[in-house]
């Protein structure tokens, strides 16, 4: 099964005037894992790959009792180390095909989403815009999603630091940023995901986290789903002193404490608050 499941995830996605790309799932994913938890997705960020950025948290909710799968998505297939960059509407069709994937071969029917930064993003975006994901989707956790957009020279910025020294840079010489163009404040994903209609799908339970220090997605109420039923938290209302950045809040253990609530259904603090990193 492992090896059947390993190459259905690297399959080349092929459209019509498209540059192709691949999904690149983790060797890791143990499709027999059980828990008495939903099966978690994680999404990384902008330039980030399945092994930087939110890897350490989705290990952590491995040593807490849950199956975790996750794969690089969105990376040109000369650069496929470095994910993320494709536009948004690709990585959503790599993403969706992986979310179904993992339901069929755990033989689970739901899963939860936990995705950081632009992988935040694709959690709100996939369910909406890509067929049939929704009724496979419980719960939604993004952390710092630039919901409504965020400003170019920050998106470049948030690549650069997240993704693999050099390789990003080569990516933006070569191909430019494309994700970037649809998470600007006008871009086009960004008008997709707000385009009148809601952005929470029936069945889906959205909780967002923020840090009202983020530097990156800027201004940091970006980041809010302002519907019925959407739990928007602020990392500082439950660590005051946690200085946290956009980048720091993948590693930071208040904010995995956060996630953990969340696929949990717990909306109180449970946890001793650590001095989180700052900056960025």
């Amino acid at each position: 099964m492992f090896s059947f499941l390993s190459a259905i995830t690297a399959i080349t996605l092929l459209q019509p005037g498209i540059v192709s790309a691949a999904l690149f799932a983790d060797p890791a994913n143990d499709y027999l894992c059980d828990s008495i938890h939903n099966p978690v997705v994680t999404l990384h960020g902008l330039g980030a790959t399945y092994y930087e950025d939110i890897n350490f948290l989705g290990d952590w909710l491995k040593t807490e009792g849950f199956c975790v799968y996750r794969a690089t998505y969105g990376a040109y297939p000369e650069f496929p180390l470095v994910g993320g960059f494709l536009p948004i509407n690709e990585s959503a069709v790599e993403i969706a095909n992986f979310i179904r994937n993992v339901t069929t071969a755990t033989g689970r029917r739901k899963v939860d989403l936990v995705g950081h930064s632009e992988g935040a993003f694709q959690t709100l975006y996939v369910p909406k815009f890509e067929d049939g994901i929704a009724e496979l989707v419980q719960r939604i956790v993004s952390i710092a999603p630039p919901t409504h957009g965020t400003n170019f020279a920050n998106l470049v910025t948030l690549a650069q630091d997240l993704g693999i020294d050099g390789l990003v840079q080569d990516v933006l010489d070569t191909f430019g940023c494309d994700a970037c163009n649809d998470l600007t404040t006008d871009g086009a994903a960004i008008e997709q995901l707000n385009d009148g209609t809601p952005i929470v799908q029936p069945g889906n339970g959205v909780t967002i986290i923020i840090s009202r220090d983020d530097e990156l997605v800027t201004p940091v109420t970006t980041a809010v789903v302002d519907e019925p039923g959407v739990l928007n938290e602020y990392v500082q209302d439950y660590c005051p002193s946690d200085p946290v950045g956009h980048i720091g809040e993948a590693y930071d253990s208040n904010v995995w404490n956060m996630v953990k609530n969340a696929l949990t259904d717990v909306t109180v603090k449970n946890f001793d608050c650590v001095l989180g990193s700052p900056g960025k």
